[in-house]
This record gives structure tokens, sequence and C-alpha cells, in this order.
């Protein structure tokens, strides 16, 4: 079997982040295992963030994460540079520069060399292209392939981001546009229109970067990146590890439109369904539409960053990241919780 004659995403069930376990059930999963007390551990998994923190140093601290999934794109080429800018953008959500990367690889024992060797270069060439290295890795055998990467990066301590600290009047902006799951289901169903699937190629493929190197800039409070659980999903995780509440303008946010009206048929990703059971309940939906509910639940891949930033940088970095970012988005505020829901949709 020929490289070009492989579908990777035929090979899968799940697509990209798509096939992330639910937020409701990792809660679950994880509740009652403590974390070790050590002064230096600053972020650990008990605080639902997108990577660990480990302070050296006055000056330094070392930023982990992991994160590998199966195809979300046929071209083996194209998949490993989605996977690496995927696993990548967590320590970039920390407001850290990532360093040094591991391969994490299972591949079916029929799967041509030459296939394998394009995924792993695309990792490659998106990883030096994020100014970091590539030293090393594991690869196993599996009838499912599946890749990504376990980065370390470095912040200083002093300027972490976390997910949790949003202050009522911080600002939200979110750096990419939503819809990226929709439009993977489509393209798995041969439904996707080719300007669709060169938008969500351009899209997973963006670093996170440019958006990073921005916000450090300015008085960031908090920042996540918006992936498998939705864009409500991780908005939730902030308002609720921040002890806020969050008001989104839905009019605001950048929905691709034929991820909309492929939406408004039903062409949804199960992982929509799982994170709107695990969020729905903390959210006044108002009067908005279902199918834009639906797209707020979508999960992304290699999606933008969710930025809160006090309200006299606002301005400031929005400006910046509308010159720098795929989709530079001003679409919400951040309040103080008075009970009830966390996150109320205008």
């Amino acid at each position: 079997m020929a490289s070009e004659d492989i579908k990777l995403t035929k090979l899968a069930k799940c697509a990209g982040c798509g096939a992330k376990v639910g937020a409701g059930v990792l809660a679950k999963l994880l509740s009652d295992i403590k974390v070790h007390h050590d002064d230096n551990l600053l972020v650990g998994f008990d605080k639902s963030d997108d990577a660990s923190v480990y302070k050296i140093s006055d000056d330094l601290a070392i930023v982990q994460t992991v994160d590998f999934f199966p195809p979300i794109a046929d071209d083996p080429y194209l998949f490993g540079q989605i996977a690496a800018t995927n696993a990548l953008s967590d320590v970039y959500a920390m407001g850290g520069e990532p360093k040094l990367c591991l391969n994490i690889m299972a591949i079916p024992e029929n799967m041509p060399m030459e296939a394998v060797h394009a995924l792993l270069r695309g990792g490659y060439d998106k990883v030096y292209e994020a100014g970091a290295l590539i030293t090393g890795g594991h690869s196993i055998h599996d009838d499912e392939p599946k890749y990504g990467l376990a980065v370390t990066g470095f912040v200083h301590p002093d300027k972490m981001l976390t997910n949790s600290n949003a202050r009522p009047g911080d600002v939200l902006l979110l750096t990419k546009p939503i819809g990226i799951g929709v439009l993977s289901t489509a393209a798995k169903a041969d439904m996707l229109s080719k300007s669709g699937q060169e938008l969500i190629n351009r899209l997973m493929t963006t670093l996170n970067k440019a958006a990073r190197d921005a916000m450090v800039k300015y008085n960031v409070h908090a920042c996540t990146d918006v992936t498998g659980f939705g864009l409500i999903g991780h908005t939730y995780e902030m308002a609720s590890g921040s002890d806020t509440e969050i008001i989104l303008d839905v009019d605001s946010i950048d929905l691709i439109p034929e991820a909309l009206e492929l939406a408004r048929m039903g062409m949804l990703p199960a992982g929509m369904y799982r994170n709107r059971n695990f969020a729905q309940a903390h959210v006044d939906a108002g009067d908005t539409e279902l199918a834009k509910q639906d797209m707020l639940y979508d999960p992304q891949t290699a999606g933008g960053l969710l930025i809160a930033v006090a309200p006299e940088d606002a301005d400031a970095l929005f400006n910046e990241l509308k010159n720098t970012v795929p989709s530079a988005q001003r679409i919400g505020t951040v309040s103080e919780y008075k009970g009830d829901k966390r996150i109320r949709l205008r």
C-alpha cells in the first residue's frame, strides 16, 4: 500500500481533540487522587489547567504538558503538523516558551514507512518553527494511528499564566474562529467544501506563538487554549477556577459560516454532546439559537487562546492581535459571581 493511498481519518473512530475524554468524566476519574505537596509545584493536575508548572529558581520554572490524538487529516505530514501545533499550544497558554519535545506515536504495523516518515517530519517542522527541539520519544504498534508530543517549556514564575485567575472587569479575547470540530466531522463524511478544508488546515497548523508573544506584553490575568472541551467548556473552567461569572457576546464570536450551516443541518461531532453534558447546567443560554449554542460546545483541535486581560490593556492587546493571529475577537467580559450560572450568553 502506497502512502498516497492511505486515508488516515478512516483508520480512526474519532478525529483530533474530539477523541478527548469528556471533562466531566475526567474530573470524576481524578477526584480522589491527591497531589503530593511541594512548595515548588506551582500548578498540578488538580487545577484543571493546561500544563504543570514547577519552579526551579526565582527566575525560572518549567512548564510540562503532553497531548496526542488519532488522525484529523488524511495526509500524514499535515497530521503531524496539526498534532504538534496542538501539543505546543498548552505551553503558550501558560505564557511559556516551548524548548524540548518528545514524540509519542502509535502506528499500525502495515502503515507504509514513507507515511510514518512524513508524519514525523510534520511534527519536526512545527516544533522547529516554534524554536524548540525534538530530542527523542516513544512509539508502539496499534491498529489506530496516534501522534503527539510531550513538551517542556520555560516561564518566569512570576509571569506564569493560569486559567483560574480571571478578575471582574477583565475583557475576554479569542484568537481563532470556532467551528473546527464541525468541519472536521463533515470532512470525514466527505461533505466539506474545498475552501472549508483549506481553512481548517490553515487554522490547525497556525501556532499560538504570535498570540502568546503579544499577550505577555500586557496585564493578562488568565489564559487557556480552546481545544477539546469547546469554547464554553474552557470558559466554564476559567469562570469556575476564578470564582467569577463570564458573559459571552455570541454575535462577537467568529463562528465559521460553513460550520454554522452544517451545525444547523445536524452535522455535529460526538465531542459536542459530551461538552454540552459537562457544562450546560452552568450556562444561561438566553435566546441564543440552538445551532450557535452547539458551535460553542464544538471541540476544537489546535484552537486559539482565550485571554482574560485587564480592561485598561484590552484595546492595545486587541489591536496588536488583529495583525498577528487568524481571528482577533473581543468576545465578552468577566464579572463577579452572583450565584447560579457561571456563563451567560448574550
